[in-house]
């Protein structure tokens, strides 16, 4: 194990903070974020429904049917990405961790720039935090934590949840 390795796992040991986002499609051009969900060090979770800025008008009814949001539910009840963007600088700690980072990262950059902010934080993909073997491992440690879990995916909050346990199986099982 490298002793960049090691000294990312000893920062996330610390601090591990997880987030994910759902999206009205997997367009890296015209695609936003409708919900973010993150899960702190202490395994609190939050998530936000988004209310689409004005520009935000993509939208895949494949991508609804995966993750079960409309364009209705989010006019009602999302909020503004205003507000969750100050909520997200308020909550997250220094570095924050995805499974997706070129997508995690475009969404990120679109909820802030809409709110006409900078993110307080870096956003870092897991793989940053693992040696290879953990690496290899993951896929199957993620899918025992699915199970663990028993929660439905496709949902930022038990997403963000999903990461933070299969990191923790990972790091305690020294996988």
């Amino acid at each position: 194990m490298s002793f960049e390795t090691m000294a990312s796992q000893i920062e996330a040991l610390q601090q591990p903070c997880f987030i994910d986002f759902e999206a009205s499609s997997l367009d890296l051009i015209c695609s936003y974020p409708i919900e973010v969900g993150v899960c702190l060090p202490d395994g609190a979770i939050h998530s936000w429904l988004l209310r689409p800025a004005p520009l935000w008008t993509d939208w895949s009814e494949d991508a609804c049917a995966i993750h079960g949001i409309s364009r209705q539910q989010l006019q009602q009840e999302g909020v503004n990405v205003v507000d969750v963007a100050h909520a997200l600088n308020e909550l997250l700690p220094e570095h924050v961790y995805c499974d997706a980072w070129t997508f995690d990262s475009f969404w990120l950059h679109r909820l802030f720039r809409a709110a006409k902010l900078q993110p307080a934080f870096k956003l870092e993909s897991i793989a940053a935090l693992l040696a290879p073997q953990q690496v290899n491992n993951w896929a199957e440690t993620r899918r025992r934590a699915i199970e663990t879990l028993g929660v439905e995916t496709h949902r930022a909050a038990n997403d963000a949840q999903i990461l933070y346990t299969t990191w923790k199986m990972v790091i305690e099982q020294g996988l």
